[in-house]
């Protein structure tokens, strides 16, 4: 009987016994399998070193990459197997344009979409997933360019109280509401002078002092509007909706429009408005049932249905109102 004769792989000089690296993909496999994410990538990378990988030693160790955030691998990998005309291409194409996010290659990822979506190359059952990560990618996009303008601005200190007064009010909003996204802590001090500041419109007032309240800025801050004056800590403040005279208001006027959802609405969306401008006083030193009753008067006087309410509490709404016009 004669032996078959076995492949023996040299490299640099080392001689592979036959089935060694058959072994080390096996494992690799295994590993990955088992989410043993780190030694399936050792054993993947072991094999090929002596002999290129088949798509599926391929995609396991892509994947294993992935979960690793080795992306920039990750994306050789990928582009590897389309070169080699995968058949798992939609799924390697998923993570292809996953990493691509990652890699903050938003540009790429939106044309490469557009492409295969005009050129009717993706299954019909895979079309809406390519589309949401579409959109996705548009979103994730837009809100580091958010980010960026933003920091940008803080480095060009453009929330310094004098450079930030000689901004419109408009202008002051905007530049606030591009800090939605930022770590604040690094401008508490100019934040604590904007809302500190007797000259700054009070809906900016507030929305500097929300940024803080959110990212439970701890420090003391001395708030005017209104006639009213007092000294918060915004890492223990609530925001505007979850002040209790506001749920007071609230529950006052859910159970008087119950029969009247379209008032109802109207109510809570200048109530929402103004909880933002009056912050962090609400509605003092007025009661919750007579404001309660104000709105809805309030709201009825602008649908033309006239009638007897309480004025001053109607002129502090107006006034609230032609605040808020500010944005």
């Amino acid at each position: 009987m004669t032996k078959r004769k076995r492949h023996v792989i040299k490299h640099d000089n080392i001689v592979v016994f036959p089935g060694a690296v058959q072994t080390l993909i096996r494992e690799g496999h295994m590993f990955a399998e088992n989410f043993q994410y780190e030694k399936a990538v050792a054993s993947f990378e072991k094999a090929f070193v002596y002999e290129a990988g088949d798509e599926f030693a391929l995609s396991a160790y892509a994947f294993a990459l992935y979960e690793l955030k080795d992306y920039s691998k990750v994306k050789n990998v990928c582009e590897q197997l389309f070169s080699m005309g995968t058949s798992l291409y939609v799924e390697i194409m998923e993570l292809y344009i996953t990493v691509c996010m990652q890699l903050k290659e938003y540009h790429q990822v939106k044309s490469l979409i557009t492409t295969l979506l005009e050129e009717n190359v993706l299954p019909q059952d895979q079309i809406e997933k390519f589309e949401r990560l579409k959109n996705l990618n548009s979103e994730v996009s837009k809100n580091l360019e958010k980010k960026e303008n933003a920091q940008r601005l803080i480095e060009e200190q453009e929330y310094e109280l004098e450079k930030f007064c000689a901004l419109t009010s408009n202008e002051q909003s905007i530049r606030l509401h591009r800090l939605m996204d930022t770590n604040v802590r690094q401008l508490k001090e100019p934040l604590k002078e904007i809302i500190e500041c007797s000259s700054i419109h009070p809906f900016v007032q507030s929305l500097a002092l929300i940024l803080l309240v959110e990212q439970e800025v701890a420090m003391k801050v001395r708030v005017a509007k209104f006639k009213q004056t007092k000294i918060v800590n915004p890492a223990e403040l609530v925001l505007p909706n979850q002040l209790p005279q506001y749920g007071e208001i609230k529950n006052i006027v859910e159970v008087k429009l119950e029969q009247d959802p379209s008032t109802l609405e109207m109510v809570q969306y200048l109530m929402a408005k103004h909880a933002i401008v009056t912050y962090p006083f609400e509605w003092h030193p007025f009661e919750a049932d007579d404001v309660a009753y104000s709105y809805i008067d309030f709201v009825l006087a602008m649908l033309g249905n006239v009638q007897e309410m309480d004025y001053e509490i109607i002129d502090f709404l107006q006034m609230l109102e032609k605040l808020t016009e500010l944005h």
